[in-house]
């Protein structure tokens, strides 16, 4: 097979800049696309705008068949609204807005481009996690909507993956999540970050790589942490 292309949505975050730049400098792939709400013409990807997730799947599907969609997106505050702390706090259009781009965002990227992967080797689709995301490891409450929004990607990353192994049973569909980083959707929260705890983002960049490059198809519906372990469901 011709070397395949890679595909990295939310490129103008701090994680999928670093990611995609760090792809580019590997040179494994015949081409890193690019995609994000703030970049202009073909580059334009809004995730609550179906039509444009649609375009930039239209113009990948032109060449080399991905063998890597990493959708690197997420929404934890905006304007006055951030993360709930108590039930007083729930507002429904804010809830309705995390799961816009925390869930359903991903899941329109992955109806377009999953159809896309590379049908040879292992290709990966994957989905920027949340350890807050897990049913079993939440200990503490809050957050409801980032929380709930993150939940719901697991299981849509559990139910892409069935989905992937009709058509390639090497496939891989898996959520990661990168601790940490200290991006603008982290600055408000860093505070309470242990030391040693909050990397840059070209650190994560590298270390996401290193977990997607050490996966397995056995591994494909689960979620995984910065440093390879699995996250419960």
């Amino acid at each position: 097979m011709s070397r395949a292309s890679a595909v990295v949505i939310g490129a103008t975050g701090g994680i999928g800049g670093a990611f995609a730049d760090l792809l580019e400098e590997e040179g494994a792939h015949a081409r890193v696309w690019r995609f994000g709400r703030s970049l202009t013409g073909t580059a334009h990807l809004d995730l609550t705008d179906e039509a444009t997730i649609a375009a930039a799947a239209a113009q990948v599907a032109a060449g080399p068949p991905p063998s890597l969609v990493f959708v690197a997106t997420g929404l934890l505050s905006e304007g006055e609204h951030g993360p709930e702390k108590a039930l007083r706090d729930l507002d429904p259009a804010w809830l309705a807005r995390m799961f816009a781009i925390n869930a359903i965002g991903p899941a329109m990227v992955a109806k377009h481009f999953l159809p896309l992967l590379a049908r040879e080797g292992t290709p990966v689709f994957a989905a920027l996690s949340a350890r807050v995301g897990s049913i079993a490891d939440n200990r503490l409450g809050g957050w409801h909507g980032y929380r709930a929004s993150k939940s719901a990607l697991t299981m849509l990353i559990r139910n892409f993956a069935i989905d992937a192994a009709c058509t390639n049973k090497r496939s891989i569909v898996v959520g990661l999540h990168p601790g940490t980083v200290d991006t603008p959707l982290s600055k408000p929260f860093q505070s309470n970050v242990a030391p040693g705890k909050l990397f840059a983002p070209d650190r994560a960049a590298n270390q996401l790589l290193d977990v997607v490059e050490g996966l397995k198809p056995s591994d494909s519906g689960k979620c995984f942490a910065w440093d390879g372990s699995e996250i419960p469901a």
